[in-house]
């Protein structure tokens, strides 16, 4: 059956999948997860950025076995400046040596702002200079242009690369943000230097559309999570880019390798890390981040729970539940 009998006229025309299966039919056991963890960007009290700390993030994250994420939504990429975005990038190919990451190449525009290919191209050669691949964040520009002209964006910015990561965004987490259609979603499956996309809209049923998508249309495709309330989704077949696995890349690992052997533990590990991801993820969703630097310091990974000054903060209230939750993880030492 093609895709496109699968595709039916919903409510206001538009464009949706036929939801008619069992999501426990696609649950695939044993698999091997790719998983990708966004890096949080520490600040000192000051808040300047920790520089140390960002380093030994990134190492810590990398030996776990996740690929590092720098200049995400968790490492402030809309907030940051220009040169700050070029000094992480340094900083993180100075840890890793010949290592694996990916950085979001991040183009600041408004909204009414033509799509700019020449700043994203700027970006991807920057990031491919440092050994990097290129995650193509939204913009104004990017996502307010017709479906056809965005798939055909893509094209062009991927002629630029080996391979790159496509996102989707939802404006919950950056109001630039957007979730493709179904059709222009077929379409970023057919570009093909898009290796991947991460899914950020916080919905399974979305979610499960892109696989349902990808499995007949592109089966090497990677679905990458960014769904923080359902990290599960690597159940069904998605891998994942989250930034929940910032706060502990090493029972995110752990969790990984469970699934992979069969291993019941999975589950219970699971349900502690969402427990986790509900607390920290609840509106508003940006200050997450806050609570991130909370836990990292509760763990004594960084020096200090401050964020970039621009980013919304969690209250105080929140860290003696952290600390109960780090407690039933037993991560509540320096590592």
């Amino acid at each position: 059956m093609k895709i496109s009998e699968r595709l039916r006229l919903g409510a206001y025309g538009k464009v949706v999948m036929d939801l008619n299966f069992n999501p426990i039919e696609m649950i695939r056991p044993e698999r091997e997860i790719a998983g990708i963890s966004a890096i949080l960007l520490p600040f000192h009290d000051n808040c300047e950025i920790d520089w140390l700390g960002l380093a030994n993030h990134v190492r810590r994250t990398a030996e776990a076995g996740l690929t590092p994420a720098v200049n995400m939504d968790t490492g402030y990429a809309n907030l940051i400046s220009e040169a700050q975005r070029q000094q992480v990038l340094e900083v993180t190919r100075e840890v890793l040596g010949s290592g694996a990451f990916v950085a979001g190449a991040f183009v600041s525009d408004k909204d009414g702002d033509a799509f700019d290919g020449d700043a994203y191209l700027r970006q991807i050669e920057s990031i491919q200079r440092h050994g990097g691949r290129p995650i193509i964040f939204q913009s104004y520009g990017l996502t307010g242009q017709a479906s056809e002209d965005i798939v055909a964006a893509y094209e062009r910015l991927g002629e630029a690369t080996d391979g790159f990561i496509a996102f989707e965004l939802g404006a919950m987490f950056a109001p630039f943000g957007a979730i493709y259609d179904m059709s222009t979603y077929e379409g970023l499956l057919g570009v093909k230097r898009c290796l991947g996309a991460k899914h950020s809209s916080l919905s399974r049923q979305l979610e499960w559309q892109r696989l349902l998508l990808r499995d007949r249309v592109r089966p090497d495709f990677k679905v990458y999570t960014g769904n923080d309330l359902a990290i599960d989704m690597v159940m069904y077949g998605s891998d994942y880019l989250l930034g929940l696995s910032t706060f502990a890349p090493d029972l995110f690992a752990e969790r990984d390798a469970m699934w992979l052997a069969g291993d019941a533990g999975f589950y219970q590990l699971n349900d502690l890390l969402q427990y986790l991801g509900f607390l920290v993820f609840r509106p508003p969703v940006p200050a997450y981040k806050h609570s991130a630097a909370q836990f990292l310091k509760l763990r004594g990974w960084i020096e200090s729970d401050q964020t970039h000054p621009d980013s919304p903060r969690r209250p105080e209230s929140d860290i003696p539940i952290l600390r109960d939750i780090a407690g039933r993880l037993n991560v509540l030492k320096a590592s």
